[in-house]
Order: structure tokens, then C-alpha cells, then sequence
């Protein structure tokens, strides 16, 4: 009974504080994407890379920025991993095989942060700092730059311009994730994180064996790595490191900051296209998704027929089972991967809840800039069937939702299932790669659909369970890491494209409103209904037969 109020209590308190800072951090990030003026450290910055901030750029430019500043993050930090022994800290680091190297580099780079490496010996000080911790501002930033882009389009009326995506990704590292980060960090190091560069420590345990633990910049880094939703770990217990995480006061404060920006960013948008009851709209789709699932895997972990004797299996005491599936709900709900308990140890029910909760598309409340672009997708989805069940013209906020339109939207949707679906039966038909599976029957096809479903999705948890640093799955989940992130973002950027060039329409008594809690109830309806369509025969051979079992 007192962790069921103790649970409640701690969900309640996170509830209170994201409605504290959703209505000044939305806001504030409105104003940062329509500010006309820039600093002077991002002047100076923009005359550096020879940028003029003045020009904007048409979505096929918008586009090419975007996959070029993400291809030579990607160079320099493969040739970064590869070089790291030949760096300074170099301390008992073991280096990486090419084929963990790319998989590495990939998953930074795409917002993922999916670690087939051990945090902590895997990569140096030097690497961490440079290579990973760069990347987990500058990705972030870029999902930030690419919705700004897809509002944009909403907003302008008969232009090709959609901004200029250095400008934003400039403004949303320098005033947004940097401030913020460096403002959590401090916190968490009052909260017993470790900052620090210090050689190993060996510890002598109480059973007379020895461990080597290892200091490094651990602070700074979680601090962006949930503030952006990122994931990862500098421990390779992750999250549930005490030096990562170290009580339950860092653990809710990493729940927040993880959850902060996703749910904040409804508010920009409502501010951004002059309405903000549409912001509300798509806050109401988010947080029933993210209450649903939450509720459905509390009831998982807390009534399974195992929950007597294993419930706390593979879960921290410091945490328990509700604040465990807490965070568990919400990494999966966003692009962050980063854990506090071994997801693979939950229910069948509970397990099977996560995996979908990324199959929706992580709108619930999705990654920092993807979950709301993802989110809008979904609205211009439910706005053209709502249109065609009543015998409108679909409309949203003055424009037309037209065949280009509903293509580009309903591409945007399909390319997560298809790398998913086809990795994983991929990696099922193949004897090796079926092999690394520690698991058989149906709990084995969910280690494997979670492990693609995470990839995917730039997500980045594990359902582990299974063995991934292999070349097939470093190479397999390195592709669809990167085109689970830049095909989408393509197809987002040239659907803001097609919105821009459009005129808008008036409003008139046939115009379907999109901001009314039955527009949220039909948004709600076609995420969950997408998603089952088409995941259902997968889950149902796997979490949902192991739980019926």
C-alpha cells in the first residue's frame, strides 16, 4: 500500500511540475524560433562557417543541410571512435571493431544512442566528451530545427522558404538545450552525480572480490542526454548507475527533464500558428497515450500472476516497481533509451506495452522536435479521413490536405513499420543472427521485435536478452537507425514544403475544427489504430501469447 502511494505521489508530482514549465518553456521556444535578432556569439559562430542568417532556404535546401551536417557528424565521430586509443585518456578503454564503431557513430548521430558497447570501457573520456556529448545536443537540436520547419509551413502562405536550418539549429543549441543542460547538470552533481576525471578506483567488495569503477564527465552528460532525449549511458548499468542516477530525487528529476521539452512543444506550435487551442489538441493526444499506456503496464507490473515473487526482477530498490515502470513508460514514449530497469524483466503483458508504446510512433510524447513532428503527421492522417467520412474538404488551419499532402503524410507513417517488420523477420530467418537470441518462442520475437522497434524508432533501450554487437545486427540496426531518422525527416520537410506554397483558405460553417476534445478523441483513434493494424500480428505471437500462456 505504501508503494502505491508513494508511486502516485511521484507520478503526481511529475504531472504538477510539466504543467509548471509547459506554458514558459513553450513559449520561450516560440520566441526563440521567431526572434528576428540574433546574439552575438551566434553571429559570430555563423561568420566562422560562412553562413548568412539572412538567407532562407527552400525545403530541398532545408533537406540537403540537414543530411549533410548529419553525414560528416557521422565521419568525424566514426573516425573519432576508431582513433580513441590514440587519444589522451585513453584509461583501460578496450576500443570498438569497425562494424561496433559505425553502429556507434550511427546511432548518435540519429538521436538514438543505441550502445552495443559497454558504456564505460568501450569509449574514452575523450570520446565521451567530444564525440557523444556533442552529438547529443547537436541531434537533439536538429529534431527541433525540422519541426520549426514543418510549423513554418503551416504558418507561411504562397512562399518556398522555410527558414534557414543553421539559424535554428544554432538558436536551439545555444538558447534552448545548452542553458538548460548546463542548469541540470549542476543539479544533478548536487544530487551525488559524479563530474570528474579521475583514474579507476578499485573497490575491494564485502565478498573479497574486487571492481574497477571508473570516474569520467558523467554529470554533463546525463544531464543533455535526457534533456534532449537522447539515451544512452556513460555506465553500461545506465540509468540505474548510482553514479548516473544517484537516489530517487535525480531519478524523478531525469524523468522530468527527459519529458520536459516533448510536452512543452505543443505550446510552441499552438503559439507559433496563432492558435493556441491547437497545441492543447495535440497535449491532449500525447498525454492520453502516455496516461494509457502507464496505467495498462502499472497494472502489468502490479497484478501479473508473477508479480508476488518477481515483480522487482531486473527493477532497482532505490526506485520499486511504480516509479521503475514510470521511467520505463516514459523512454519508451520518447526517443531516449534510457533505462533504470531491465526492461526484458517484466511481464509479458508489461514488456509487450513498452514495445508498443515505441510502435505508435513515440507521439506519446515522442522526441525532442520528431515526437511532435510525428504528432502533426498524424493530425494531417486524422484530419484527411475525417474529411472524407463527412464529405468535407480536408482543411487544416487554412490548408488543403490534398493528394501530395496525404502521400507525403502517409510515407512518413509507413517507414518505421517496414524497417521494423522487415528487420526483424530478416534477422528471424537468418540461423546466426537467430542464434544471438537467449530466448526462444514468443518471448524471443519480442527480444527481437523490441531490438529493431528501438532502432527504428531512435529510441535506443534494450529489451536485451539477446547479443547485438555482432556485424549482422551492428549493420542492420545501424540502417535502419539512419533511415528511421532521415526519411522521415525528408518527407516531414517536403510536406512543410507543399503546406508553405498553399494560399490560405478561409474559414467557413463546413470548416472541421481541429482543436475540440473530439478531434483528440479521433487523433487518439488513428494512432492507436495505425499502430494496431499493424503491429498486432507480431505482438500477438509474441508478448500477448507468452502472457496468455
Amino acid at each position: 500500500m505504501s508503494g502505491t502511494v508513494s508511486g502516485l505521489l511521484t507520478i503526481g508530482l511529475l504531472v504538477v511540475a510539466l504543467a509548471v514549465v509547459h506554458v514558459p518553456l513553450g513559449d520561450w521556444m516560440a520566441r526563440v524560433f521567431t526572434d528576428e535578432k540574433h546574439w552575438r556569439v551566434e553571429r559570430l559562430l555563423y561568420r566562422a562557417v560562412g553562413v548568412n542568417p539572412s538567407a532562407e532556404q527552400r525545403w530541398t535546401t532545408y533537406a540537403m543541410s540537414v543530411l549533410a551536417f548529419a553525414f560528416a557528424g557521422f565521419l568525424l565521430l566514426f573516425v573519432l571512435i576508431l582513433a580513441q586509443l590514440r587519444l589522451p585518456l585513453a584509461r583501460g578503454a578496450a576500443g570498438m571493431h569497425v562494424d561496433t564503431a559505425f553502429n556507434t557513430a550511427i546511432s548518435f548521430v540519429t538521436n538514438t544512442n543505441w550502445q552495443a558497447y559497454s558504456g564505460e570501457t568501450g569509449v574514452t573520456a575523450v570520446t565521451q566528451a567530444l564525440g557523444l556529448t556533442v552529438q547529443n545536443f547537436v541531434s537533439a537540436a536538429t529534431g527541433l530545427a525540422v519541426v520549426v520547419a514543418l510549423i513554418r509551413g503551416l504558418v507561411r502562405v504562397g512562399t518556398d522558404r522555410l527558414g534557414n536550418f543553421w539559424v535554428d539549429l544554432t538558436r536551439a543549441t545555444t538558447r534552448i538545450l545548452l542553458p538548460i543542460a548546463a542548469v541540470a547538470a549542476v543539479v544533478l552533481i548536487i544530487g551525488g552525480a559524479i563530474q570528474n576525471l579521475d583514474a579507476a578506483t578499485t573497490i575491494h567488495t564485502l565478498s573479497g572480490g574486487k571492481q574497477v569503477i571508473e570516474g569520467g564527465l558523467v554529470a554533463s552528460q546525463e544531464s543533455i542526454k535526457e534533456l534532449g532525449t537522447n539515451g544512452g549511458g556513460f555506465f553500461n548499468a545506465n540509468s540505474a548507475h548510482p553514479f548516473e542516477n544517484p537516489n530517487a530525487l535525480t531519478n524523478i528529476f531525469e524523468i522530468f527533464l527527459l519529458l520536459a521539452i516533448p510536452f512543452s512543444l505543443p505550446r510552441t506550435y499552438g503559439v507559433m500558428v496563432g492558435d493556441r487551442r491547437q497545441g492543447y489538441a495535440v497535449l491532449g493526444l500525447m498525454g492520453s497515450l502516455w496516461a494509457i499506456v502507464l496505467g495498462l503496464t502499472l497494472w502489468a507490473e502490479t497484478h501479473a500472476a508473477h508479480a508476488v515473487t518477481a515483480a522487482m526482477e531486473g527493477k532497482e530498490q532505490r526506485f520499486g516497481v511504480w516509479v521503475s515502470s514510470l521511467f520505463a513508460v516514459s523512454t519508451t514514449g520518447t526517443s531516449t533509451g534510457a533505462v533504470d530497469s531491465f526492461h526484458e524483466s517484466y511481464s509479458p503483458l508489461g514488456g509487450g506495452l513498452l514495445a508498443l508504446h515505441m510502435l505508435l510512433g513515440e507521439i506519446s510524447p515522442g522526441g525532442v522536435g520528431s515526437g511532435l513532428a510525428s504528432a502533426l503527421v498524424i493530425v494531417a492522417l486524422s484530419v484527411f479521413i475525417a474529411g472524407l467520412m463527412v464529405g468535407r474538404t480536408p482543411e487544416w488551419l487554412g490548408k488543403t490536405i490534398g493528394r501530395k499532402e496525404i502521400t507525403l503524410a502517409a510515407l512518413t507513417t509507413l517507414v518505421m513499420p517496414v524497417l521494423v517488420l522487415a528487420g526483424t523477420g530478416l534477422a528471424l530467418a537468418l540461423p546466426a543472427s537467430r542464434g544471438a537470441l537467449l530466448a526462444a518462442g514468443p518471448h524471443g520475437l519480442t527480444e527481437m521485435l523490441y531490438n529493431y522497434a528501438s532502432a527504428s524508432n531512435n529510441n535506443g533501450s534494450a529489451f536485451a536478452g539477446m547479443t547485438a554487437d555482432s556485424p549482422f545486427f551492428n549493420i542492420t540496426l545501424g540502417v535502419c537507425m539512419a533511415l528511421g531518422r532521415f526519411l522521415p525527416i525528408v518527407l516531414v520537410l517536403a510536406l512543410a514544403g507543399s503546406l508553405a506554397a498553399q494560399h490560405r483558405r478561409p474559414v467557413t460553417a463546413g470548416t472541421m475544427p481541429t482543436h475540440t476534445p473530439l478531434f483528440v478523441s479521433l487523433l487518439v483513434g488513428i494512432a492507436v489504430i495505425v499502430a494496431g493494424l499493424t503491429f498486432f500480428p507480431a505482438l500477438a505471437l509474441g508478448p500477448i501469447a507468452e502472457a496468455l500462456a
